[in-house]
């Protein structure tokens, strides 16, 4: 392992080796990304849903899934690796009139920056998921360019592109400490050495507020379990009738359930509005029948399926369900790229660019003072309204 360099990331999911390979990009090689296990992309990144959409509330959260999407369409020709990517939409089911008001304004907002999202009428999106039961749906919010990638193969592809242009990637490498003098980062303490180094990127994903205290800096960052299953549908179910034959994701905005066809599967969540912050990641099965008793309302076909298996992933949740983006502030040479409260995958790509872009001490083209760490402590936050 190199004893200096000009950064330190520290964590080996989609964040740490977007930004990774950004710098690279821009010329900065002498990186070394740290990950504390054994290998990359095993936390948060592995057990995420793998949703990608053009559907959010805030102008800046919407340019990063312009941005992120068009990398994924043309990330082999780009990155150099392959990844999976199916861009068969997403649809928003909404049941209040509140909902649909607050998602008119939404697409009102997509369509001027150039995003196709459309409001459908509950026919139109029952025929696009065939299976999917639309009483007391109002309307939909669809776009069909949003859709479901591959965590794995995006990670690996930033970090195998990277390590091309001289990143090194250490794995099974925890940072121990982070060394601050004169209120700048110095080194970085690992479990297999120190690396001298004045910039340190945080890209710890759910664990970030405990590496930002590693620096003395208080990052208001909570871990959130969200669990997933996966259920085989019965063998009478005929795709493009009862069952969606293709990957689009449907979305009860009002419980947040939500599912996707996975291979002959299908792949659901919801989130739990008791669940408390923590690390535990053991799936709670009791919670399943919460799950279920809203998902047989809106596919009908999983009364006969059958739950082969689960998992829970953490979401690092910020307070207003934003990230937070660029220099900590408080110490000089350590940067966040951190608390994206569940849609960290999906902006990865351009998040990863624009930081690197900052520590490479050039302007950003998106206004990230919204995701600045300071507005937590003034009050002036931007909450992102589609959370999931």
């Amino acid at each position: 392992m190199r004893s200096a360099a000009d950064v330190v990331i520290i964590g080996g999911g989609c964040m740490g080796t977007s930004t990774a390979y950004h710098l690279s990009r821009l010329g900065i090689t002498n990186v070394v990304l740290i990950e504390r296990e054994r290998q990359l992309a095993t936390g948060s990144t592995r057990r995420n849903a793998g949703g990608v959409r053009h559907q959010f509330s805030t102008p800046e959260n919407i340019a990063f899934s312009i941005e992120s999407i068009r990398l994924m369409e043309r990330f082999e020709d780009e990155v150099g690796y392959p990844m999976d990517f199916h861009q068969d939409g997403y649809l928003f089911l909404l049941s209040t009139p509140e909902s649909v008001s607050t998602f008119k304004e939404n697409i009102a907002l997509q369509r001027r920056l150039g995003v196709e999202a459309d409001l459908l009428t509950p026919a139109d999106a029952a025929r696009l998921a065939p299976g999917l039961n639309v009483d007391g749906v109002i309307a939909a919010s669809y776009c069909a360019r949003d859709g479901i990638a591959d965590p794995n193969g995006l990670t690996t592809g930033f970090a195998r592109a990277a390590q091309a242009a001289g990143v090194e990637i250490e794995r099974d490498t925890e940072a121990t400490g982070i060394t601050v003098e004169a209120n700048r980062i110095t080194a970085v303490a690992t479990t297999r050495g120190t690396i001298a180094t004045p910039i340190v990127v945080n890209a710890a994903g759910p664990h970030a507020a405990s590496v930002a205290k590693l620096a003395g800096v208080e990052l208001p960052v909570e871990p959130l379990r969200r669990h997933i299953f996966i259920a085989q549908p019965p063998g009478s179910a005929v795709a493009g009738v009862d069952f969606p034959a293709t990957h689009i994701m449907a979305i009860d905005f009002a419980t947040s359930f939500y599912f996707h066809r996975e291979g002959a599967n299908i792949f659901f969540g919801m989130g739990d509005p008791d669940e408390v912050p923590g690390f535990d990641m053991t799936v709670q099965w009791d919670f399943l029948d919460s799950v279920v008793e809203v998902a047989l309302t809106r596919l009908p076909v999983l009364a006969e399926g059958t739950v082969s298996h689960a998992w829970a992933g953490l979401y690092a949740m910020s307070p207003d369900a934003n990230a937070i983006i660029g220099p900590a502030g408080q110490v000089d040479g350590l940067y966040l790229i951190n608390g994206f409260s569940g849609h960290g995958f999906q902006h990865a790509p351009a998040v990863g660019r624009h930081l690197a872009t900052l520590i490479a001490g050039h302007r950003s083209d998106v206004d990230l003072g919204s995701f600045a760490l300071d507005r937590v402590s003034t009050g002036e936050t931007h909450p992102e309204a589609n959370v999931v």
